[in-house]
């Protein structure tokens, strides 16, 4: 962000800089008060000249104050001018709400992309035509086959739950379910 040409107008810079002091070292209200009348319209404008809506570039004026108000003890006139120390503030901190911004927009994509796909009128023709195919597979397996299948797949039963219930060995639980899923696999070939 650059210094307007007449960030100086009206007052020096070792009048600003003293203003800073003031601030930083007595809490003076008057001081800030001097410093905020000239300075917020000022670094509002810049903003502004910078693509930045007139509502967001006041508030980050208001921001870059409030940050002088609180960091004013960190003003060092050695290192840099009262405009120029207050202008990085503000750049800092529209840097910053540009950035938060930009993550914001990623999170949403990412988000949005996360999300599921709302089923097609298609996907859910599929879906019963694919159940009508399944449930006319299973009328071609045996009782004992279809049994366990229910219990394992519909009911969500362990094998070994199933072989308690039924009374068989697991071993035969886990062979009837194995020979089930290959004739199964046989019948419904593309579906699987």
């Amino acid at each position: 962000m650059s210094l307007p040409p007449a960030a100086q107008e009206g007052r020096s810079s070792a009048d600003l800089a003293r203003l800073i002091e003031a601030v930083a070292g007595d809490r003076d209200r008057e001081a800030f008060t001097a410093l905020f009348d000239y300075f917020a319209p000022r670094i509002k404008a810049v903003l502004m000249r910078s693509n930045t809506p007139p509502a967001a570039a006041e508030e980050l004026a208001q921001e870059a104050m409030l940050t002088v108000w609180r960091k004013a003890a960190q003003f060092d006139r050695g290192k840099a001018g009262a405009a120029a120390w207050i202008f990085t503030i503000a750049r800092n901190l529209r840097i910053d709400v540009a950035r938060r911004e930009q993550r914001a927009k990623v999170l949403d994509l990412e988000t949005s992309e996360s999300l599921p796909m709302p089923a097609q009128p298609d996907d859910e023709y599929d879906a019963g035509e694919r159940e009508q195919r399944v449930r006319a597979a299973l009328g071609h397996l045996s009782e004992d086959q279809r049994r366990v299948v229910r219990l394992s797949f519909f009911e969500g039963k362990a094998h070994g739950d199933i072989a308690a219930e039924l009374e068989l060995p697991l071993g035969t639980v886990k062979s009837r379910i194995r020979l089930a899923m290959n004739r199964l696999r046989d019948l419904l070939g593309d579906l699987t």
